[in-house]
């Protein structure tokens, strides 16, 4: 038999979209292209500060889709269940979004950056993707994306903290991925590669850091980021439904150069 197949399966058609960390850079490109991709589909855009996210909520909505703000802090596991819990309905999609990072000579590292960055970057992702996956083993699955980054492969002097937040982020992906398959839920990432956005600002002003690094790239320029959106529609969508446990590094090239 011949099998068939409709592009409507890339579609995300009535499915609730949960992004963290939503309120700028990836976060809210992710939300403004998911919420376009499919009738029906809805973001929820999270953040700590509801005047912000009003606005990006407002923004989407002007480009005809459907937002919804919900504040919340992903440092403060305890609010989660409460948080979710507040939505009209569950989230069928969690994108992993929220991160932070600063670069700090490793030697320089105190107890206080390393707890930040581990607490915003792992914990709160861990503890998002419990709350999502409790609502969602209720309802029939769902799908998990969490941001990982090119930290997660290579080393960056600088970046300890971040590249080991970003490095056991995938491991709980490929743990969270094979625990919550009997539930229907499928875990996987996407690894960012070279993107300006409010964290990496500073590295774009330096022309030489610039030209540097985009001879590395073979693609021969940094993201938009707009690139990202199609990997996370993919991942989320019906199209991936056989995929789980996986980090799709869109980098335009970048590893496979190395």
């Amino acid at each position: 038999m011949t099998p068939s197949f409709s592009l409507q399966r890339f579609s995300l058609q009535g499915r609730r979209v949960l992004i963290t960390g939503s309120s700028r850079g990836i976060g809210q490109a992710l939300a403004s292209g998911m919420a376009q991709a499919g009738a029906g589909a809805s973001v929820i855009v999270c953040g700590r500060d509801i005047t912000t996210l009003n606005i990006v909520c407002e923004h989407i909505r002007q480009q005809g889709g459907d937002a919804t703000p919900l504040v919340l802090d992903v440092t403060q596991p305890a609010t989660f269940t409460a948080a979710f819990a507040s939505l009209p309905a569950p989230p069928d999609v969690l994108v992993n979004n929220a991160g932070t990072e600063q670069l700090c000579p490793s030697m320089d590292v105190d107890e206080v950056l390393w707890d930040r960055i581990l607490t915003t970057n792992l914990k709160g992702a861990f503890f998002c993707a419990q709350a999502a996956a409790r609502l969602m083993a209720e309802n029939g699955g769902g799908s998990i994306l969490n941001l990982c980054s090119l930290t997660s492969q290579v080393g960056v002097p600088g970046a300890a903290p971040y590249g080991a937040s970003k490095s056991a982020l995938v491991g709980l992906t490929h743990t969270l991925a094979t625990e919550w398959a009997s539930n229907n839920i499928r875990v996987n990432g996407i690894g960012p590669g070279y993107f300006k956005t409010d964290l990496t600002a500073a590295f774009y002003d330096n022309a030489a850091w610039c030209q540097q690094m985009q001879a590395k790239i073979p693609l021969g320029r940094f993201g938009e980021l707009e690139d990202l959106i199609g990997a996370a529609v993919f991942l989320s969508s019906s199209a991936a439904a056989y995929i789980t446990g996986q980090v799709l590094y869109v980098d335009g090239g970048y590893l496979a150069g190395i």
